[in-house]
């Protein structure tokens, strides 16, 4: 994957401390919150584990730091793994088993977990068990170990990955959407208060207008930012030194970076504007199929600036005007 994008939401740094700690202090995603809210309130009165929740949604909208304020609103313990580092039944069974009663559980990119590791954690979501076999061949043995009562909260990019037996099993699933402008801006405000950086409320509105609709990338931004200020500028982001700083990182006004705008111009220079495969796209952008569909896709499609067609992805009339090419102007490659 490169690190030459800014804005790649998995190259971002955990930064732990900009994570808000409460429901009330989470910016946006209203309908979310609410339900979440009536879901711990009636299980803190009854006394009982929170239902296990599955959350979806494109990545940095903020399902890491949900999880993170349920296990924190219902004063739980909170383990935090994802799908690819259970290999084995072992490896959940080891981290299971040590779980304290009613501890929060999460497993981000659930949609990634082995079946084998799925299979095991049936049983473990539904009645608190968990079935371990032991040995090889003849001589194998299977033994079933009582668990404390938990939650286990799944986080995905891509929910239609998750298989129905595994999904029937939470309770309580709920969609991240992204986020306005407003919002993103009020997130800006909020981490730059934070980070000790002084942002001018129209250099906040300027950050949030290309970040993508996403507070992830909204706060990698502002701390890239607030380094140019700190060495070319006085310290401070106002608009202009703002607007300086986006255009050495690459950023422009739609919010593309340097790899948006590779898929785009590969799309439409070496492939007459499409269709093309994905699979053919991620090796001309010198990346993985999975980090152009997961990463870069879902908000080029949302910007209309990409079309997914049963043959491939095609450039919109959109990514032509926006890249400054006529369609005249290239020749289809055979």
């Amino acid at each position: 994957m490169r690190e030459d994008s800014i804005l790649n939401p998995a190259l971002v740094e955990d930064d732990l401390h900009l994570r808000p700690r409460s429901l009330n202090d989470f910016v946006g995603q209203e309908a979310v919150k609410e339900r979440l809210r009536i879901a711990i309130e009636a299980a803190r009165t009854q006394a009982r584990p929170l239902d296990h929740v599955l959350l979806s949604g494109p990545p940095g909208l903020g399902k890491t730091t949900l999880a993170g304020i349920i296990a924190a609103e219902t004063g739980s313990e909170f383990r935090i793994t994802s799908g690819p580092a259970l290999e084995r039944p072992g490896d959940l069974a080891a981290i299971m088993s040590n779980l304290d009663h009613g501890a929060v559980f999460f497993i981000d990119e659930i949609h990634r977990l082995p079946r084998v590791v799925e299979e095991v954690l049936y049983p473990a979501m539904e009645d608190f068990q968990l079935d371990i076999v032991l040995g090889k061949g003849p001589a194998a043995q299977s033994i079933r170990l009582d668990l404390p009562r938990f939650t286990l909260v799944g986080a995905t990019t891509r929910k239609g990955k998750v298989t129905a037996p595994l999904r029937d099993r939470f309770g309580i699933e709920d969609r991240l959407d992204y986020y306005t402008e407003d919002e993103l801006t009020l997130i800006i405000n909020r981490s730059a208060r934070i980070l000790e950086v002084k942002v001018d409320d129209d250099a906040a509105q300027l950050i949030a207008s290309r970040s993508r609709a996403t507070p992830r990338i909204a706060n990698r931004l502002l701390a890239r930012i607030r380094d140019f200020a700190v060495a070319r500028a006085d310290g401070r982001a106002d608009v202009d030194t703002t607007l300086r700083a986006l255009q050495t990182y690459e950023v422009d006004d739609l919010g593309l970076d340097k790899v948006d705008r590779s898929i785009l111009e590969s799309i439409i220079e070496k492939f007459g504007g499409g269709p093309v495969g994905l699979t053919t796209l991620a090796i001309a952008v010198g990346e993985e199929p999975e980090t152009v569909e997961d990463a870069y896709e879902p908000f080029l499609l949302q910007s209309g600036l990409l079309q997914r067609t049963p043959r491939g992805r095609m450039a919109t009339d959109l990514a032509y005007r926006h890249l400054g090419v006529a369609r005249s102007e290239q020749p289809r490659l055979l």
